[in-house]
């Protein structure tokens, strides 16, 4: 029988030295959420993203320029019906030079497709390795979960629902947090399934553009940003209803992917614009959800094709 451990290949013109050290710079590609020693050998060090996923890891084996391992000594989830997946598995890290490159060959033993956490485990990872260590090795800075925060001043929905209207939506998305959280912050994700007019930038503060068709614009401000977890949005133009509303989209992760719940607040009345806007909403998050799972979205004008 072949074996089924996940494995994925990552080729750098950097040095083996280079990726090395990156390798065991854990906080800066993987998560910023790490206790402990994770560049010595025999020492353990804790991950944890917030209530979901929690691991205690052994660094068993450390050669120089050629290898890493770890060993996960215990191992909690919250969205599988064996919490403890992942324990007693070991991730190991193994670099080669060939010819003018480096091959960084990533291979979680014990990561089967048999485990409930295979496939949003086998997504996450292929992140970590090929987009956020690629680019802490060539770039110098990699995309690892950001330190947790507690959140201050929140607002009291309960008290804005009173008075004002929401359009809620909710859904699941068949990829992991990582991949839906980048298509709701960079501007080529939101031109995937929004629309292909658009001017954005992932930064707080920062005014985004949305035009459908040559005569109509949407400008909207970033309030927030929580990396895979939160994108909360500012209506500043926009048809009259519209203005002053807020948008926000909430990922938490699911044994499948991500779910997604959307809500569309501050409106002032139940209106036309109100129930129009919903039923759009819905089609543009299935454009969403598509552009996640497919590669390819329904951004305006063809949202409303099936």
């Amino acid at each position: 029988m072949d074996n089924q451990d996940f494995k994925t290949t990552l080729i750098t013109d950097a040095s083996p030295s280079k990726v090395y050290d990156a390798i065991n710079n854990v906080r800066a590609w993987w998560s910023e959420n790490i206790k402990g020693d994770t560049d010595k050998i025999d020492s353990e060090f804790l991950y944890h993203y917030i209530d979901v996923h929690r691991a205690r890891i052994k660094v068993i084996e450390m050669i120089p320029n050629k290898k890493v391992v770890w060993h996960v000594l215990d191992n909690y989830f919250k969205f599988t019906k064996d919490e403890t997946e992942w324990k007693g598995t070991k991730i190991v890290f193994e670099i080669t030079a060939k010819d003018d490159k480096t091959e960084l060959l990533f291979t979680h033993q014990g990561l089967v497709p048999d485990y409930e956490c295979y496939q949003i485990c086998h997504d996450a990872w292929t992140h970590y390795i090929q987009q956020s260590l690629k680019d802490l090795i060539e770039k110098g800075k990699g995309s690892p979960t950001p330190k947790e925060t507690i959140e201050t001043n929140k607002e009291d929905d309960s008290v804005q629902q009173t008075t004002t209207k929401s359009i809620y939506h909710r859904l699941l998305i068949e990829k992991p947090i990582e991949t839906v959280y980048g298509n709701l912050t960079k501007q080529e994700g939101l031109a995937g399934w929004w629309t292909p007019d658009t001017i954005a930038k992932p930064e707080v503060g920062s005014v985004s553009r949305f035009a459908f068709g040559p005569n109509y614009f949407k400008e909207i401000k970033v309030e927030e940003l929580k990396p895979y977890s939160k994108v909360k949005w500012l209506c500043l133009n926009a048809s009259e209803e519209w203005v002053d509303t807020t948008i926000t989209f909430e990922l938490e992760p699911h044994n499948k992917g991500c779910t997604l719940m959307f809500h569309h607040d501050n409106w002032a009345a139940y209106s036309q614009e109100f129930a129009s806007c919903s039923f759009d909403w819905a089609l543009f998050l299935r454009s969403l959800k598509m552009l996640c799972e497919t590669g390819k979205g329904k951004p305006y004008p063809d949202f409303n094709k099936y």
